[in-house]
């Protein structure tokens, strides 16, 4: 119950009235504790009447607020998962870039590689087979020459003699026992 003290006074005004009118019979005065009851009556009707609506804006307040609090939660929500999204994007795209950039470097090196390491090599004037091994763009090591000399037996009959305009293949694969074994017959020679 709203007010229970004011109801209870408003009870007992007219409680009193009731008495003086039927113990003292006197109309007049319980008219006076009547109309005081009224008149307590209807301002407690007022303020009961403002109280519901003092608690109705309140309620209205708070759904409004809890509303505010659920819609800025929903956006920080929306603004997290955008956040993630673009640095997943970011990351993606590092990772795109990086892969090209590997790519690039690849085919970069794959060309310097191609440029440097030539499949074949035209004899110049008064070279030999461990000169030729020598050069930096073919083995870099002149007693890796048997390994160009076996690769090219078809044109070569002794490698002690090339000549200018032969064009020879150069290996470019080839097992690290053929490499020692390479190294070991120039030393023989």
């Amino acid at each position: 119950m709203k007010f229970p003290q004011e109801f209870n006074n408003l009870v007992e005004t007219f409680e009193h009235g009731e008495a003086v009118l039927h113990v003292q019979h006197d109309d007049k005065k319980a008219d006076t504790y009547y109309l005081m009851a009224f008149q307590k009556g209807e301002l407690l009707r007022t303020e009961l009447k403002r109280y519901d609506l003092r608690m109705a804006e309140q309620q209205r307040q708070r759904l409004v607020e809890q509303a505010a609090r659920i819609e800025e939660e929903r956006l920080l929500r929306k603004a997290v998962e955008a956040e993630e999204r673009l640095r997943e994007q970011e990351r993606m795209l590092a990772e795109e870039a990086s892969k090209a950039v590997a790519a690039e470097k690849k085919t970069s090196y794959s060309k310097e590689s191609s440029s440097q390491q030539t499949p074949t090599y035209t004899v110049r004037r008064g070279e030999t087979l461990p000169q030729i091994a020598a050069r930096t763009e073919i083995y870099n090591d002149s007693s890796l020459w048997p390994i160009i000399y076996r690769a090219n037996r078809d044109q070569i009959r002794n490698p002690k003699q090339l000549w200018p305009g032969q064009v020879l293949k150069i290996p470019r694969h080839f097992s690290r026992d053929e490499a020692i074994d390479a190294k070991r017959y120039s030393g023989r020679k």
